[in-house]
């Protein structure tokens, strides 16, 4: 879709011949150290592109590797952004990026997974690179700009960024301020001084003037670099130069208004006409010109125009491409609207027939959309559905969508339904339902012995699967709104309309019928259809579709208490995604995975291991959902490893970046936070949950709410009074059937860790021995651990009391050790009043490196205030008061090298 203009868009602009040195400038970004960003920020003519062309010449020279990046409105969409980035470092840096353009091809690829990747290929760049974005002020998309800004929050120590705009972008200026690692160029020094006009006006363009008349035109222009030029060229060859001068007034507007009007008047009629016709095209080539002017010459037309100065800027070395100066662009456009209005619908007419027939569908769609021609817009919309689709572009999709009239839309299915997926991706389901119907409409007037009416097909193949699409969105869109039997019908109606061929088709529909299943806690129903519909995705060859299905398997297989297959499940999901012939997103998803079996069956070192992997392959190597997953996990063990506010504050990242894509939400990240808070002693917070979920023991029970009510029955054990432990008691019986009923093992085993809890509690020891032993009997098999020794002193208690009686000796003297141990505190390193935890040595270690307080803080996924209450903790337990003496006790108590060992 970039095709052949990709290389136009990489080219650092030439510098000019003449120029009026500026070294109050080019000195200040010289002094810079090592900014991590430059920002040239001034309105249009201010020469932001001449001063860094004229800059970066000397970067260049001493060493530093350039890589320039011009944008325009299309790279509001993050499909566009992105390859064009990561292109023109590839230009520079031909060994960076190659693993970022790989995720950028896979459909499941985020902009953070792309960023990180992209931020671990610079750190290994072999020198300093300088990535330069002009014309940053046309980026209006949210995403784009939140991307810039983590890539900018993260770059490594040897990579600038250098930022060219109109306006200040959505960029933390205030902290880089403050940190010292933002150098700022803006209007007030891009102003010509007096001098400087001088030396323009008399050096580089040649005029005579006297003292007085420089010093109005500096005065009347405010230095103004665009409105100067304009005023020379307009002085040439008068003979009356002050008395010009002398009439010379106006803001910046009417000055350009007035100078441009004297420059085009000046101009050949043959001249004047080229630059009118051809302001509509924000590039220029002459074979393109030739196209839209309906004239031959272009080319020389463009040499000639380049060589007298008449704001066109080259965007190659070879002369082939060009733009007109943004200034002057703006003026022209005006100026045809005002004198020619009924040619400009032509003139992007022709230019939409050339780009298509040059193999840029993007620039021909855009053009026929500025024509109105709409029918046009949309055949060409419709035949690249498929490639939209495919590069995951549906940004771009919906806004040329947007763009063309409803009533057109409604009127093509094919492009109609098209808008659907454009919408669902985003999980705007407004209008959906009508655009189905109307699909359906026009499916069924297709079907019958007379034409279709006015409908209008530009794809026959994309119609003829469009049964199958219409009913998958609809199984979709009743998986949105909570409609299970919707989903199965649906998708069911999917599976039967896809041709035996069409794995894709076939495995997505079955996946459909096995998320139904899931939600309504049909566990063995759900892992049936996923094993179907993975078989097809792999036939399709949809790895990463069968990457994320694979989780699901595991998901689902761990609730019924299948741990060993769970595993397996995350092994071979490791295998698919590390496939040395081709890696797929999901690596770190499977660690994570593995990371909570190993957890659970208390083996914490292989649980921190994985971790410790899945973060150092990065989020370009996860699944969406991997991002709240991995601060879920590493919560639970920071909460092990006595880290109590860092785990909360874990959970709360994880809140804030949770995503359930189309699966259920059985394990819902407030109750875990709700779970912890009664391990740490506070009640009244959890009772808090309770209330602001609305649950009572008497609820009617659902598989979607088990994980909460199963939260419900601790709070009330953990309130120790009769009324409560009754309560909890009910709710545990009934919460019990409905989990064997299910075949819901993993379950069952820990509302029977709880109920045998409640009956101790209730004074019943031999009902509170019987529910343990069947806990033990079910979670022997598969080397369940946490689900008894995170409950402590009390299953202590009932572990000692079973060994006595003779309950699976091996197994529970291995419990009831790791019991123990858990409530045993650790041994105080030597000299040490007080120990030092994991997370509190992990954060030592880092104080004695370069990184300062949010690196480390980002380093460790935490936030800055969380760092500084651990960095307290060291400080006291250390007696020190300071980060250097910190390092230097740690070093004297051997403390980091005995943690790093």
């Amino acid at each position: 879709m970039t095709g052949p203009l990709l290389e136009t868009k990489l080219h650092v602009p030439r510098r000019r011949r003449a120029l009026v040195p500026r070294p109050r400038l080019s000195d200040r970004l010289a002094r810079a150290d090592d900014p991590a960003l430059v920002l040239v920020s001034a309105p249009a003519g201010f020469g932001k592109t001449t001063l860094l062309t004229e800059w970066l010449a000397a970067a260049a020279a001493e060493g530093r590797t350039v890589a320039w990046l011009s944008l325009d409105e299309r790279d509001n969409d993050p499909a566009v952004f992105w390859p064009y980035l990561v292109a023109a470092l590839r230009s520079a840096v031909p060994e960076v990026g190659a693993g970022a353009l790989a995720l950028l091809e896979s459909r499941q690829s985020s902009t953070d997974a792309v960023v990180a990747t992209l931020l671990s290929e610079l750190s290994a760049a072999p020198g300093e690179v300088v990535l330069v974005l002009d014309d940053y002020h046309v980026i209006e998309s949210a995403q784009v700009q939140e991307g810039v800004a983590f890539l900018l929050e993260h770059l490594p120590p040897l990579i600038r960024l250098v930022v060219a705009t109109r306006v200040d972008p959505a960029l933390p200026l205030a902290r880089l301020r403050a940190r010292g690692e933002l150098v700022e160029i803006r209007a007030a020094d891009l102003r010509f001084s007096q001098d400087e006009a001088a030396a323009y006006l008399g050096d580089v363009m040649g005029l005579a003037l006297t003292a007085d008349d420089v010093a109005a035109l500096d005065g009347r222009t405010e230095g103004w670099i665009a409105a100067l030029q304009l005023a020379a060229l307009s002085l040439q060859g008068r003979d009356d130069v002050s008395g010009f001068v002398a009439t010379f007034a106006g803001d910046d507007r009417f000055v350009v208004d007035y100078l441009v009007e004297e420059v085009l008047g000046r101009q050949p009629d043959a001249v004047r006409s080229f630059l009118l016709e051809t302001s509509v095209l924000s590039r220029l080539s002459g074979p393109l010109c030739d196209a839209v002017t309906g004239r031959d010459g272009g080319r020389a037309m463009l040499e000639a125009l380049e060589r007298g100065n008449l704001f066109l800027v080259p965007l190659d070395d070879r002369r082939r491409w060009y733009r007109y100066h943004h200034l002057f662009g703006d003026v022209l456009r005006a100026r045809l609207m005002d004198e020619h209005p009924g040619s400009i619908a032509v003139l992007h007419a022709r230019a939409s027939d050339w780009y298509e027939r040059h193999g840029d569908p993007a620039e021909a769609i855009s053009h026929a959309l500025a024509a109105a021609d709409f029918e046009r817009a949309a055949d060409l919309v419709e035949r690249q559905l498929p490639s939209l689709r495919k590069q995951r572009r549906e940004t771009t999709l919906r806004s040329w969508l947007d763009a063309i009239p409803d009533a057109l839309l409604r009127v093509r299915p094919v492009l109609d339904v098209g808008y659907v997926g454009a919408l669902m991706s985003v999980g705007d389901v407004d209008g959906v339902e009508d655009r189905l119907r109307d699909a359906e409409r026009w499916l069924e007037a297709s079907a019958g012995d007379g034409p279709a009416g006015a409908m209008v097909v530009v794809d026959d193949e994309a119609f003829r699967r469009l049964p199958t699409e219409v009913a998958m969105y609809r199984a979709a869109l009743a998986l949105v709104r909570g409609d299970v039997a919707g989903t199965r019908t649906h998708a069911g109606r999917a599976l039967e309309l896809a041709e035996a061929d069409d794995h894709l088709g076939r495995g997505a529909a079955a996946c459909l019928l096995g998320l139904a299943s899931w939600t309504t806690g049909d566990l063995v129903g759900a892992h049936r259809w996923y094993v179907d519909g993975l078989a097809s995705l792999e036939r399709a060859g949809h790895r990463s579709d069968v990457l994320g299905g694979t989780i699901t398997l595991a998901d689902i297989r761990i609730p019924q208490g299948r741990l060993h297959e769970a595993m397996r499940h995350f092994e071979r999901g490791l295998a698919l995604a590390s496939d040395p012939a081709g890696p797929v997103r999901g690596a770190a998803d499977m660690h994570v995975g593995l990371s909570e079996l190993f957890r659970e069956r208390d083996d914490l070192d292989a649980a921190r291991r994985h971790l410790t992997i899945s973060q150092e392959l990065g989020e370009h190597a996860g699944l969406p959902q991997n991002r709240y997953r991995w601060r879920v996990a590493t919560a639970r063990l920071r909460l092990i490893d006595g880290d109590h506010a860092e785990a909360l504050e874990l959970l709360a990242q994880a809140e804030r970046v949770h995503t359930t894509d189309f699966s259920p939400e059985v394990r819902p990240v407030p109750a875990v936070r709700a779970r912890m808070l009664l391990q740490l002693g506070r009640l009244d917070d959890a009772h808090a949950w309770v209330r602001e979920r609305g649950l009572t023991p008497d609820d009617e029970l659902s598989y979607l709410r088990e994980f909460e009510h199963v939260t419900l029955a601790r709070v009330l054990l953990a309130e120790q009074s009769e009324p409560s432990l009754n309560a909890a008691t009910r709710l545990l019986e009934r919460l019990l059937r409905a989990a064997e009923d299910g075949g819901r093992a993993g379950t069952v085993v820990e509302v029977l860790v709880l109920r045998a809890l409640a009956a101790r509690a209730g004074g019943d020891l031999p009902a509170a021995l019987d529910f343990l032993r069947r806990a033990l009997d079910l979670a022997e098999p598969e080397g369940y651990v946490r689900v008894f020794v995170d409950e402590g002193p009390p299953m202590a208690a009932l572990l000692a009391a079973a060994l006595q009686r003779g309950s699976a000796p091996g197994y529970v003297r291995r419990l009831l050790a790791a019991v123990r141990a858990t409530s045993v505190p650790r041994p105080r390193q030597q000299g040490v009043v007080d120990p030092l935890s994991a997370r509190e040595l992990e954060v030592l270690r880092l104080l004695g490196t370069h990184l300062d307080g949010p690196e480390i803080a980002r380093r460790l996924f935490v936030s800055v205030n969380t760092l500084r209450t651990h960095t307290r903790n060291i400080y006291a337990k250390l007696g020190v008061n300071g980060r250097g003496a910190a390092v230097r006790r740690a070093a004297e108590l051997h403390l980091v090298e005995a943690h790093d060992r």
